[in-house]
């Protein structure tokens, strides 16, 4: 017992690790094995979050272009318009906008709103800007109400 060190703790030498590390075969056995399931559960981990996040993306990728080409008709479900349909439907609305804001063959509102304000003008004209308006006329007197 004075020199000699305990079997169960000799050094083990780093460099030189084998298999029998403790000494115990079937406890080495299940290391080696536990240290692949770890390392394999790890890869399938990283692996699965990879493919997760991809499949993730590319539905989203599938979204986008359905919204942005439509989809057709299908029974039971309507058709929906892809973009650059409803861009050219907004695209006519705004021509349709712009033609009522100009005067053009008479029939916008802005040749509408020209018209009335002719008329307003022939009705009302404006006094000349040396000239005062007319006072307003004395307002005919109040009768009293009379008690019946």
């Amino acid at each position: 017992m004075g020199g000699q060190a305990h079997p169960a703790r000799r050094r083990v030498d780093l460099r030189r690790l084998t298999v029998e590390a403790t000494g115990i075969p079937a406890l080495d056995a299940a290391m080696v094995w536990g240290g692949a399931i770890t390392v394999l559960a790890g890869v399938g981990t990283v692996l699965w979050r990879a493919g997760r996040g991809a499949l993730l993306l590319t539905r989203r990728v599938e979204h986008f272009m359905d919204d942005w080409a439509g989809e057709e008709e299908r029974p039971g479900v309507p058709g929906r318009p892809g973009v650059m349909e409803r861009v050219s439907a907004i695209e006519d609305r705004l021509t349709r906008f712009e033609h009522e804001l100009y005067p053009n063959s008479g029939g916008s509102l802005r040749d509408a709103v020209d018209l009335a304000n002719r008329r307003l003008a022939r009705l009302f004209p404006e006094p000349d800007e040396g000239d005062s308006p007319a006072p307003p006329a004395d307002p005919p007197p109040e009768v009293p109400p009379t008690a019946s």
